[in-house]
């Protein structure tokens, strides 16, 4: 298999690192963590701009057609910057759920909104009761004369505070009762009865919880035409997994780059740090690490398009894997700063705090070695 990157794709590559490198330094990141909204509209308008925005998406519905790889290429830059644009909140998941679940016009619809920059959609799906089972949903979507009454609550929804439409996950009853079939409903964010408290992430970025008090939607809110959605969901969910692995990645490789230079500059009893024996290995730990993580995170994004329980096995392998990497590197690259790397000065800190924020998306190491060796026993 040739693992190398197209011509196309290095493009791709070699465009983000150099936005990222030019618009995302410290004093933007400090901005932005203390804005109501926390991210800038200009970077997202510019994210349409650079075609980053349609990518994903097919060239149908505006888009350029790209695949999980070229997400990863992106999200690893990203992941360098630590950008906090809603960037998986909307095209990842939002754009992927619709362009998977919707029929042609609700496609036609949003598809080109998104790819614009003129349509921020999020996924709510999480409940406080689920503990990371994607098939456990308790909201409820009751059918009425006039279309659909949704009631219940969600937790961590991934910058719903800036999203037009929210995508939520629900139970559906029909005329009979509880049908068993999990729907997926477009709402949009400002519908009444709809309460959303947002909330800081640990290491930059918004999420929000979000009550629905009988929402009163119209009947074409369903997405596509009511078949069980959690395939569907599932595909999503690992989908995201496979990007904000390539994002830990890219903030693993940023510590390690961090560290290595602060290493050679430091200095203790006369001599550079890094010309001790014992830091150098600790080094080259961390330079192993991020390569196995790196490899996680492009196997996971290969498999996107395989069968469910093969690319099931290959997100939850690389979020435990990764997981797992990600912790080692942020704890040794703040050990080998020292004091330093604790303080707001530098910025070793706000890495690690998102790599600790990303061991908990969509569930931990814990629960994905699990998932995963659960997954082996079907195959």
């Amino acid at each position: 298999m040739d693992l190398n990157l197209s011509d196309e794709q290095k493009l791709l590559r070699d465009s983000a690192e150099r936005f990222i490198a030019g618009s995302y330094h410290a004093d933007h990141r400090r901005k932005m963590a203390s804005d109501p909204l926390g991210f800038s509209p200009a970077v997202w308008k510019q994210f349409a701009e650079l075609g980053w925005l349609a990518l994903p998406i097919t060239e149908e519905f505006d888009g350029l057609g790209g695949g999980a790889v070229e997400i990863g290429i992106l999200m690893e830059a990203f992941g360098r910057g630590l950008v906090s644009e809603p960037y998986v909140a909307t095209v990842v998941l939002g754009a992927g759920l619709l362009e998977r679940c919707g029929t042609a016009e609700q496609k036609q619809a949003s598809l080109p909104k998104v790819a614009d920059g003129s349509l921020k959609l999020a996924f709510a799906h999480s409940e406080r009761a689920a503990r990371f089972d994607l098939a456990k949903v308790a909201t409820s979507a009751t059918k009425t004369a006039q279309g659909w009454r949704l009631s219940g609550s969600k937790i961590a929804v991934l910058d719903g505070h800036a999203a037009d439409e929210i995508i939520v996950s629900a139970l559906v009853h029909d005329h009979h009762g509880p049908s068993g079939r999990i729907g997926l409903f477009v709402l949009p964010a400002t519908a009444p009865d709809l309460a959303i408290s947002d909330y800081a992430r640990l290491g930059g970025g918004r999420a929000c919880n979000i009550e629905l008090s009988d929402v009163h939607l119209p009947e074409d809110a369903l997405l596509g035409d009511g078949h069980d959605a959690l395939p569907a969901i599932e595909w999503a969910v690992d989908r995201a997994m496979a990007a904000l692995g390539a994002e830990a990645v890219g903030i693993m490789q940023t510590l390690l780059e961090t560290t290595l230079d602060y290493t050679k500059i430091r200095k203790q009893f006369g001599r550079p740090l890094s010309a001790n024996q014992v830091i150098r290995h600790r080094l080259a730990d961390m330079a192993m690490q991020v390569d196995e993580a790196r490899s996680m995170a492009l196997r996971a994004a290969l498999k996107v398009d395989a069968a469910p329980t093969e690319r099931a096995r290959a997100a939850s392998g690389a979020k435990a894997k990764i997981g797992k990497c990600a912790r080692f590197v942020g704890e040794q690259s703040i050990q080998l700063h020292g004091g330093m790397g604790v303080t707001e000065e530098l910025e070793v800190g706000a890495y690690f705090k998102r790599l600790v924020a990303f061991d908990t998306l969509f569930g931990g190491s814990a629960h994905h070695y699990a998932r995963h060796a659960e997954l082996g026993r079907k195959t």
